[in-house]
């Protein structure tokens, strides 16, 4: 017969104290109004080939798509679970970046001002966002 302990890694202190912190952080009203707003951003992101009419850019329209749900199930992570899912808030200023260049990196020449402006507009607010979100798991950390 054998005994397992189940004092894991989970169970260290300092991990069960940095899981509070975090949990603590994620229920302030600025960390729920932040991920809130980056969801509001990826679905407008996923939608705006549609909305803005994006005629003939299939390939931005279905771009725009996959990373708008991407950052919106990011941001759904954070509210979620802001303990867990901390460490991928980076990829919400990326994810922001790629949306500002893409119109021009997958159209090139052929893009339009509405495609454009609808890609930087959504890509700075999520930059911003994303930078916001990891802004709250910073200061948990030194707090």
């Amino acid at each position: 017969m054998t005994t397992r302990s189940t004092s894991g890694m989970e169970h260290h202190p300092d991990i069960v104290e940095m899981r509070n912190r975090y949990e603590a952080a994620s229920a302030t009203p600025a960390a729920q109004g932040t991920d809130g707003l980056i969801v509001l951003a990826g679905l407008f992101l996923a939608v705006s080939p549609w909305i803005v009419g994006f005629a003939g850019f299939t390939n931005l329209a279905v771009n725009n798509l996959i990373t708008g749900l991407a950052v919106a199930l990011l941001a759904a992570g954070f509210a979620a679970n802001f303990a867990r899912t901390h460490g991928m808030a980076w990829v919400v200023p990326v994810i922001g970046v790629w949306t500002i260049i893409a119109p021009w990196v997958i159209s090139g020449d052929q893009s339009t001002t509405r495609t454009i402006w609808t890609n930087v507009v959504v890509g700075v607010l999520t930059v911003c966002l994303g930078l916001a979100a990891m802004g709250v798991a910073m200061m948990r950390r030194r707090g």
